[in-house]
């Protein structure tokens, strides 16, 4: 008896022993699972780092000359994105000067606005370069190509829509700004001076219209007849009375014309009895 005894001891010893060791073995497959998770996120986050250090280093690989700048257009600005961090994604590329972000339009903002958003987001950009050929290599090398570094980037799927422009200068931007600027200012002026005669012309029939009540009140309480004007105007025909006006002129030159035809019959009848008269007399001789 003490022996099955202990020999069952010995079985539930060992059962134990081996559940407890199945439960650390699955603890750390979990656990190496997870480490090689994270190992690969570094991995990918690793690479993403070397690759834009090794474009930056291309790009700034350049021998000591003078500089010309160089601007670059930018056809696709994501949402969310400032200027800030569009300095910050392309001075790892190479050294930056002016940067330019056209806003969106002011009706789509004040949409935005009355539906609860205050954010204001940029449909197109301009950014100048100190090298117009770091400019170049920037556009060839990044055009079409993811504009995040990391994942969790919000704009890390959105691809870079690049071009560089040839003999553009910031000038021309500035320029091609302040114009537009004057023209907004001069259709709101033009604007504004039509509502402003508008206004005042709707002011002042109604003011004469108080008058001309005024008068007429007064006239018939004090018994005299007014005399009210009336506008005489004449109307464009209409095509149909122009067509009428057409037939009965047609109809009176004819009427004329048989009048004048009936006229000339009657006096050569009378020329023909006449000219029988005068022959038979002569007959008769």
């Amino acid at each position: 008896m003490e022996r099955r005894e202990e020999e069952e001891e010995e079985m539930r010893k060992t059962t134990a022993q081996r559940e407890e060791g199945g439960d650390d073995e699955e603890e750390e497959h979990s656990e190496g699972e997870e480490a090689k998770r994270n190992d690969d996120d570094d991995d990918d986050a690793a690479e993403m780092k070397k690759k834009t250090k090794q474009r930056a280093a291309e790009l700034a690989s350049f021998p000591d000359r003078k500089c010309v700048p160089g601007v670059v257009y930018l056809g696709h600005i994501p949402p969310r994105l400032r200027p800030k961090q569009m300095r910050n994604l392309l001075s790892v590329y190479g050294e930056i000067g002016r940067i330019f972000l056209q806003p969106e339009d002011s009706q789509l903002r004040w949409r935005k606005r009355r539906s609860g958003m205050k954010r204001c987001d940029f449909t197109e950009g301009w950014v100048e370069f100190r090298d117009k050929r770091v400019a170049k290599r920037v556009v060839l090398s990044l055009h079409n190509t993811p504009m995040g570094t990391r994942k969790r980037q919000h704009f890390s799927s959105d691809l870079w829509s690049m071009k560089y422009l040839h003999r553009f200068q910031w000038t021309h931007l500035s320029e091609r700004l302040a114009f537009e600027q004057t023209v907004l200012q001069q259709r709101l002026r033009t604007e504004v001076s039509q509502a402003k005669r508008e206004t005042n012309f709707y002011l002042n029939n109604v003011d004469k219209s108080a008058r001309m009540d005024h008068l007429r009140k007064r006239r018939q309480r004090d018994g005299q007849e007014g005399v009210e004007k009336t506008w005489d105007f004449t109307q464009r025909e209409t095509e149909e009375e122009i067509q009428v006006k057409k037939m009965k002129r047609k109809d009176s030159i004819t009427q004329k014309h048989l009048d004048k035809a009936r006229l000339i019959q009657q006096q050569s009848q009378s020329n023909v009895s006449l000219l029988a008269k005068i022959f038979n007399s002569k007959k008769a001789e």
